[in-house]
């Protein structure tokens, strides 16, 4: 069948606008069903047709490989000289520019360079094109911002057995390199093949490590000198100090002897201030504190047994796990321990005993970090079991003056802000790096951020406070830059701080010797009540009479009498 339907139109209505308009629908053919074609066809119930629009995707993935970068370096050799004169030949040289001295040419050129050289000197004399005129709008608006952190680059462990970073050291020169120290913490790890080196990173080369510290054992913690920055400062896991000369490569210089070093790892070694900057000192889990010259590493030249009992005996030490020392308090520095004391000591006082000047106690377990404020000398940060607390140094009977809120995971290290008074750093078990501003938020950090799924080791900021770099532990090390409102400092705010701690230390000592009322008046109490005997028929006789009594009142309310108990009151008084 042909369907065919043809319009015609006048020649003069061709180039006419056309004319819409709505109509119904119509039907234009009709085809009816036929019953006689059912016979040809089996009828399905039901039927399922399975129909997919969306387009054939195929998934590809492609890693470009890394580019080793190496750092090289040009040597300029002086030259231009003429071929009959020898640059080696001082004598040809200077006659040489005596002749170009004494020549016009050379003059003219000399005066009109130096008008140029003047004018341009005038100018930036009159005006400073590095002058900021808006610096504290600029600052107020990186306030406004919200907290916040992104990762700037990631050092891994080259070795093939992954291994801990058990502590970071930045260079003090504008921290563009890190020292990591690589150790495994494990009791009795037998893997095979485990690396003992650690490694001094390059800001700029990420992919591979700018100098390999070699050693026997595995460093558990190192320090640059401040005052030398080529060297460098390890405590190892069997108990030795070392130290290495950057320049020199990454063999050790010299190390400690076995038998006169500690017994157990060394958690901290830090350099102490002095005028050759050889000093130093450090602390292991053997309860032991030893005191290092770099130049004679043969023995130690002093030694403090951390026993609380003030006895002296090695037996009673507590084992040190952190150590902090201030530069504000050049003869004091803290100790953190195993068993959860933090132990303050002086270096100043005469006998061992008199060394440990005060113990504070508030932690259940191992304080992993211990940080005295760089802003308030008096008063210091410890990290353990599942909090971080705060403490002051003139309350010494008594618990923390502020403390964190209780985590679920463990808190395994942290550090105040360099930059910020009221602003410290904690890292958790679970990956997790908290960032604490108590001058605005005490329950909850002002910026959580989830690093990885590895429990974090190790931490430690940038002298700016704006890089932070934190080890887990397998090995890699998370470069992050917060933002500027975690590392600016507001008008006031070293002053708020102050009092702040101030009033809390108040607080917590008013509280403490009200605790100590209560306890002084039950022990009172309780002595009054033993001296008083007591005979046992006047307690029969009270208790009896306080029975009856009860009885009687309950039988009022009930509007009942009861003979047997006026027999019994009669008797009672009658006795």
């Amino acid at each position: 069948m042909e369907i065919k339907f043809e319009y015609t139109r006048k020649r003069s209505d061709f180039g006419r606008p056309c004319n819409f308009s709505d109509l119904p629908a119509e039907v234009t053919v009709d085809i009816p069903p036929d019953p006689s074609l059912a016979e040809d066809f089996i009828p399905q119930d039901p039927v399922d047709f399975a129909l997919q629009h969306a387009p054939v995707m195929a998934l590809h993935e492609v890693n470009t490989e890394r580019v080793q970068a190496t750092s090289r370096g040009v040597n300029h050799v002086e030259g231009g000289w003429p071929k009959h004169v020898d640059p080696k030949n001082a004598e040809l040289t200077s006659r040489y520019r005596e002749e170009v001295e004494r020549d016009e040419v050379y003059t003219r050129t000399i005066q009109h360079l130096g008008t140029l050289m003047e004018h341009c000197i005038r100018q930036n004399n009159a005006i400073d094109i590095y002058e900021e005129y808006f610096a504290d709008d600029e600052e107020e608006e990186g306030i406004e911002e919200p907290p916040s952190a992104k990762t700037i680059t990631a050092f891994r462990d080259p070795s093939p057995v992954r291994r801990t970073a058990t502590h970071l050291s930045w260079h003090p020169d504008a921290g563009k390199e890190l020292a990591v120290a690589y150790c495994s913490l494990e009791f009795q790890d037998k893997r095979r093949d485990i690396s003992f080196d650690s490694f001094i990173w390059d800001m700029e080369a990420p992919y591979k490590p700018l100098l390999t510290l070699m050693l026997s054992s595995p460093v558990v913690t190192l320090e640059y000198n401040p005052k030398d920055w080529h060297h460098l400062l390890g405590g190892c896991y069997n108990g030795q100090i070392v130290y290495w000369d950057t320049r020199k490569g990454g063999l050790p210089m010299e190390a400690t002897p076995v038998e006169l070093s500690h017994r157990d790892p060394v958690y901290g070694a830090l350099w102490l201030p002095s005028r050759t900057g050889t000093e130093c000192f450090s602390a292991s889990t053997d309860g032991q504190v030893l005191w290092w010259d770099i130049r004679k590493l043969s023995q130690p030249s002093e030694r403090l047994v951390l026993d609380i009992t003030r006895e002296d005996q090695l037996k009673n030490a507590l084992g040190a796990i952190s150590l902090d020392f201030s530069l504000s308090m050049p003869t004091k520095f803290l100790v953190g321990t195993e068993q959860g004391s933090i132990i303050n000591c002086n270096r100043d006082a005469k006998t061992p005993p008199e060394k440990i000047a005060n113990v504070f106690n508030g932690h259940i377990g191992a304080v992993y970090a211990v940080a005295r404020s760089p802003f308030n000398p008096k008063v210091f940060l410890s990290v353990g079991d599942w909090t971080a607390r705060i403490w002051s140094e003139e309350n010494l009977d008594s618990s923390s003056i502020m403390e964190t809120k209780c985590h679920v995971p463990y808190l395994l290290d942290g550090c105040w802000s360099p930059v910020k008074p009221a602003v410290f750093f904690t890292v958790r078990s679970d990956g997790t790096l908290d960032v604490w501003d108590f001058l605005f938020h005490q329950k909850e950090p002002s910026l959580s951020l989830k690093m990885s799924n590895d429990p974090l080791l190790s931490l430690r900021p940038q002298d700016n406070g704006r890089i932070v770099g934190c080890g887990t532990k397998q090995g890699t090390i998370n470069i992050l830059e917060i933002s500027s409102g975690l590392y600016t400092l507001r008008k006031n705010e070293k002053s708020l701080t102050s009092t702040m701690f101030e009033r809390e230390a108040r607080r917590e000592k008013v509280l403490q010797d009200k605790q100590r009322e209560l306890q002084v008046r039950a022990q009172l109490l309780a002595k009054a009540k033993k001296e008083e005997p007591e005979d046992p028929q006047e307690v029969f006789k009270q208790a009896r009479k306080e029975f009856f009594n009860v009885i009687k009142a309950e039988q009022q309310r009930r509007g009942e009498t009861v003979s047997l108990f006026s027999e019994s009151q009669e008797e009672e008084e009658a006795a």
